[in-house]
């Protein structure tokens, strides 16, 4: 059974004013703000998957209903034949730039572009059994007065002073035994 996802681009129909849509749209999928705005950002973003057909066309319908456009894209890719590795990986691979910075990828798509000029640090796994913890800075200790302390002896109660409560003896006077 073929599955298939909607896809909504922040399109609006023509001849129905984008605040409109918005509006709509907002209203049909109960969001507002930040949440509307990434929605009509212009991106491609998945609203629901896994749907059949029908169902898949029913979202179609809301969402014309409230003045966008969406797309339906089927989920299941048809699988590309594993490719056989006749050639030798090449030493530098292609897509990938070095930089005086480090390596640099060329974006897959527009989205991505915006995290181009992103710099990160280049981080290198360390040898089995380094020390990672970056080297200790000689301390120097504090000119502090710290005669007026005292220091309780090991296994003394530290917490508060317990009252002492008088032993309360009942009177069994008026109790007595028989042999029978």
């Amino acid at each position: 059974m073929a599955r298939f996802e909607i896809v909504f681009q922040g399109k609006v129909q023509p001849g129905i004013p984008e605040d409109q849509a918005r509006a709509r749209i907002g209203q049909l999928f109960q969001v507002a703000g930040e949440q509307l705005d990434a929605l009509f950002s212009g991106r491609r973003i998945v609203i629901k998957q896994g749907l059949d057909e029908e169902a898949a066309a029913k979202y179609r319908a809301a969402i014309e209903r409230a003045g966008a456009l969406c797309s339906i894209d089927p989920m299941d890719a048809p699988e590309a034949p594993a490719a056989e590795p006749s050639q030798p990986i090449p030493v530098q691979q292609p897509g990938t730039t070095n930089d005086s910075h480090g390596k640099r990828l060329v974006p897959r798509d527009e989205y991505m572009a915006a995290f181009a000029d992103v710099e990160a640090p280049d981080f290198e796994i360390a040898p089995l059994g380094a020390d990672l913890q970056d080297e200790y800075a000689d301390v120097t200790p504090l000119p502090i007065d710290l005669s007026a302390l005292s220091l309780a002896p090991a296994g003394s109660d530290m917490g508060e002073l317990k009252r002492e409560v008088p032993d309360i003896v009942p009177d069994i006077s008026h109790l007595k035994l028989q042999d029978e």
